[in-house]
């Protein structure tokens, strides 16, 4: 329960302190006196947006705090924030609009905030009732009744996982679609580039052998040419090189500088007979054949052909874009098998969110008939004594986000009428009774320990709003309630009686504040409820013998 609500810095609030004890706690005051502002500031706490004009000083933070006691609370917070006997939950906004919010002093995110809070109040506010028109929000009412959070929870798990499966479906399907329009082109590209029998680096080994080719006849003549001159006459260098150092080499004892010399030959014959052999294996390896020049000219234009139409610059590129065409290829293949896989998972989420409808519309349907009986009697104990009230349940023929239900509420004031749906029927004040026995249900099922009404007594009054202020003081026996109301008849009913007041400063400035009232002061306001400005003597009477 909300035991503890501080307020700073709202709307005509400057600082205001509220302790709010167990049961039944009614809130009153005169029109605009700043009951709505209590309920803005709340919502602070409940996650709602802040518009920056609600600061009084707008120099300052609005800092909103609630102290909530959860000992006790049917509600599994643990989760969250762990085991824990109190929660503080604050907001705070800062002048530049920044918003922040904390559990227990740690900063949080909004969503948080709103989750936790969620659990721990529910503010019905003005108007609120005309959600009974809503079909989304009569099927949470069954939902709840039913119990069927859990498996609602799981079906829009599977719904959600299948939308996206079937998301998914259809991009592959699309991209399968456009893979089977360039797979034949894909393919042909391939199987050239397969069968020109690509290889790194021989482009410019053709072109070397190319030139030599070519230019095989000048360069055999210049090899032949020059070994001859390594023979002139018919006679060796080498062997004349030879022959010489081994004369010097018979003399070098007399003359020792000769021994250099004759290293010097021998190292000179030596280059000589290898350069010999190796101009004799070059002018052996060159063939003059046109058909083999006629073959490289033939690979070379081949490959030419291939890197224009490629646009590459090298061999290397183009065995990079053929195997980049093959693994592209064998992607598509992979993806064909994908997509059946695929398929087979949309296939399985269907028939589980089949499954999950099913069971849904069963626990629905097992529980219309006694949602619309207690709804019923708790209606009639309201100054309803003939009126009838009836949950219809239809199957469509399409899946929603809480399966394949479609709900109404029917409802008749008179016992002899025709059952019509709540919203084509009810009064405003017949919607007010309903909503509250509505609220009276969802708060049992839901272990919700702090409920909050704004003014849930409109368009009734006498012996009806003294009958909805009994049930309000029902739920204050089982939970914290809190009224805001304008009915003296609903304001006698609660333990706790705060009055909301506004008065102005010598600047005629505007303030709110609270006041809890004694016995006393609780007669004089019930006596302007019932009066207005005027008291009269009859009224104090009055608002005596109501708070007996």
């Amino acid at each position: 329960m909300l035991k503890k609500l501080t307020i700073q810095n709202y709307a005509l609030i400057g600082t205001l302190d509220m302790e709010l004890p167990k049961g039944l706690v009614i809130i009153t005051g005169e029109t605009g006196a700043g009951k709505s502002i209590l309920l803005g500031a709340l919502g602070l706490l409940l996650g709602a947006k802040c518009d920056l004009s609600v600061l009084k000083d707008q120099s300052k933070n609005c800092v909103v705090e609630g102290e909530f006691d959860v000992s006790g609370c049917r509600l599994d917070l643990d989760d969250i924030c762990g085991p824990a006997q109190e929660i503080v939950l604050r907001r705070v906004i800062s002048p530049s609009g920044r918003s922040r919010a904390f559990i227990n002093d740690e900063p949080v995110s909004l969503g948080l905030l709103q989750e936790i809070s969620g659990r721990l109040i529910d503010v019905h506010a003005q108007h609120q009732h005309l959600l009974l028109a809503d079909k989304s929000y009569q099927l949470s009412v069954l939902d709840y009744f039913a119990g069927a959070g859990e498996l609602l929870d799981k079906y829009r798990e599977v719904n959600a996982a299948l939308h996206k499966a079937e998301h998914l479906l259809k991009q592959m399907e699309e991209q399968v679609s456009a893979n089977a329009k360039e797979e034949d082109y894909k393919r042909f590209q391939l199987a050239r580039l397969e069968e020109a029998q690509l290889a790194s680096g021989e482009m410019e080994e053709l072109e070397i052998e190319h030139g030599q080719l070519a230019n095989a006849e000048e360069i055999k003549g210049a090899l032949g040419a020059s070994l001859e001159l390594l023979q002139p006459m018919g006679t060796s260098i080498v062997q004349n090189l030879k022959d010489a150092a081994h004369l010097l080499g018979k003399c070098y004892t007399f003359v020792p500088e000769l021994e250099g010399i004759v290293g010097r030959l021998e190292s000179c014959r030596i280059e000589c007979k290898d350069i010999e052999q190796e101009l004799a294996r070059l002018e052996e390896g060159v063939v003059v054949s046109p058909q083999r020049l006629e073959c490289v000219e033939e690979r070379i234009g081949q490959l030419e052909e291939l890197l224009k139409r490629y646009g590459c610059s090298s061999i290397d590129e183009l065995i990079s874009q053929r195997d980049a065409l093959k693994a592209e290829l064998e992607r598509a293949e992979h993806s064909a098998d994908d997509l059946e896989g695929q398929r087979k998972r949309v296939a399985e989420l269907q028939s589980e969110r089949e499954a999950l409808a099913g069971q849904l519309t069963q626990m629905r349907s097992s529980r219309t008939g006694q949602l619309g009986s207690v709804l019923k009697e708790s209606i009639r104990n309201l100054g309803m004594p003939h009126a009838e009230f009836a949950v219809e349940l239809a199957q469509s023929d399409r899946y929603s986000e809480t399966g394949r239900d479609d709900v109404k509420f029917m409802f008749a004031a008179n016992g002899g009428s025709k059952l019509v749906e709540i919203s084509k029927v009810a009064s405003g004040g017949e919607l007010s009774r309903i909503m509250l026995c509505l609220k009276e249900l969802m708060a049992n099922y839901t272990g919700m320990p702090t409920m909050i009404f704004d003014e849930i007594d409109t368009g009734v009054s006498g012996s009806i709003a003294d009958k909805m202020g009994e049930l309000i003081g029902r739920m204050g026996h089982n939970m914290q309630v809190i009224a805001i109301t304008h009915l003296p008849q609903i304001a006698v009913k609660g333990e706790t009686h705060l009055l909301v007041y506004k008065e102005f400063d010598s600047q005629m400035q505007a303030h709110t504040y609270l006041k809890r009232l004694n016995r006393d002061e609780r007669i004089m306001e019930v006596a302007r409820m019932l009066s207005g400005a005027q008291l009269s003597e009859a009224a104090i009477e009055n608002a005596k013998f109501l708070l007996k």
